[in-house]
């Protein structure tokens, strides 16, 4: 398939519509000197590939990932930033004055991890022929059932251990201020 023919698919047009933000998100996310403004880059970028799980036909998994990692563990993340009183501003005292080691380490696990890839496609001959559910709606209706019906109590039992596991972080970070200190931070 050539470049003209790949481009003239709408589909191609969506997933560099979801792709190109997701990479830029992804990249602001550890370059970015502000803890929130990277919190809320994650977000994008998670969003952006629940888009591409989208376009894949996989609406379960993109489901999934929009209501644990985003409704529930950036959440998570912001909380914890603004309970513990962290900086939230730009911070310029960070210990790496340079990114070029991150970025040869990170350049270095993408060439060894394609060079796996090509290797053992070649080896056990590809992957064979497409998969024909691509492009169809996944049956995910059983798995909500199963949800409801049988891994009710189990799902339940998370919910409360992880609101539990909240509770108790708050718990711990959260240093109560003395009067004196109070009066302190709203002078300044």
């Amino acid at each position: 398939m050539t470049f003209s023919e790949w481009i003239a698919e709408p589909v191609n047009w969506a997933f560099l519509a979801m792709a190109i933000p997701m990479v830029i998100a992804a990249l602001r996310v550890v370059t970015s000197r502000n803890v929130v403004h990277a919190a809320l880059f994650l977000v994008l970028a998670l969003a952006a590939s629940a888009g591409l799980f989208i376009l894949l036909s996989a609406e379960f998994v993109a489901w999934v990932l929009v209501l644990v990692y985003i409704g529930a563990v950036v959440v998570l993340f912001l909380f914890g930033i603004m309970i513990t009183r962290a900086p939230i501003g730009r911070e310029t005292n960070l210990s790496h004055d340079t990114r070029w080691p991150a970025a040869v380490a990170a350049l270095g696990v993408f060439a060894v991890t394609f060079w796996l890839i090509n290797a053992v496609t070649e080896q056990m001959g590809g992957f064979g022929d497409p998969l024909p559910a691509v492009g169809r709606a996944t049956a995910t209706g059983i798995l909500g059932e199963g949800f409801i019906n049988r891994y009710l109590i189990p799902f339940e039992a998370v919910g409360f251990v992880l609101l539990a596991a909240l509770i108790g972080g708050i718990t711990l970070a959260r240093k109560d201020l003395t009067p004196a200190e109070e009066e302190e931070g709203a002078r300044v």
